[in-house]
């Protein structure tokens, strides 16, 4: 194996895609073994990482990405328009983490957590790309299923959702009895929450994808309320501003 050739060919493509591409299709394009393109892929991330570049090499979820560093980002977007900067409230970190920990989840489950209607923070999270349709509950109505995305992960540095900092026993307790408790009180009948009941998935994940929402705000006043709840409570912005290409 070249590995000079080989590098070549695999920054080539992560280039070209500009988004995530499995190490299962980089192998398949290159005709090696996933084992042996997952450590090329590695030995460049170092080499990205450990020189004055202005790109590297992010590890998402069992593939890889290139992307500018954060450090050019008020260079970049003197140049580049459709860069936006999406500022997360305590209101949507409070939803984000609900969603991170528990996912798939259903809105019912995210709302008996908080306490008060969540329409308008799911909504933005969507809009974020975030958070999406990961499925539906096999219960009567069917509630949609939420999960994060790959903009999450990218957007937090995480590989995958296994590296979110662990909740400790004590708070993953409390977490799991706050929701079945609330559940049985708060859900109607059609939004069960029964733990036996089975969940069914989409064949293909659902990745960022904007999706219909089935249920809308019960009313104006409840969604002006949250946005109004959201533009009151604005936390610590150099570490909590994601920054998104939409092009």
């Amino acid at each position: 194996m070249n590995f000079s050739k080989t590098e070549a060919a695999i920054e080539a493509i992560l280039f070209s895609m500009g988004e995530a591409v499995p190490t299962r299709k980089i192998a398949e394009a290159i005709e090696l073994s996933v084992d042996d393109v997952y450590q090329v892929l590695l030995n460049m991330k170092d080499k990205y990482d450990e020189h004055e570049r202005g790109v590297m090499l992010l590890e998402i979820d069992e593939s890889f990405q290139m992307c500018t560093k954060r450090d050019y980002y008020e260079q970049v977007k003197k140049v580049n328009f459709k860069l936006k900067e999406f500022i997360l409230t305590d209101v949507l970190i409070e939803t984000l983490s609900i969603v991170a920990y528990k996912q798939p989840v259903t809105r019912a489950q995210i709302e008996a957590v908080r306490g008060v209607n969540s329409n308008h923070a799911v909504n933005k999270l969507i809009e974020y790309n975030l958070v999406c349709e990961v499925g539906r509950l096999e219960v009567p109505g069917k509630p949609i299923l939420f999960g994060t995305t790959k903009d999450f992960l990218r957007g937090f540095g995480l590989q995958s959702v296994k590296e979110l900092p662990e909740l400790g026993a004590e708070a993953l307790s409390h977490l799991k009895e706050e929701v079945e408790q609330e559940m049985q009180l708060t859900l109607p009948q059609d939004e069960s929450t029964d733990e036996d009941q089975p969940i069914r998935f989409e064949e293909e994940p659902v990745d960022g994808k904007m999706t219909d929402l089935d249920e809308e705000p019960d009313t104006v006043v409840e969604m002006e309320e949250e946005q109004e709840e959201e533009q009151n409570r604005v936390v610590d912005l150099d570490n909590l501003v994601l920054i998104v290409d939409e092009s």
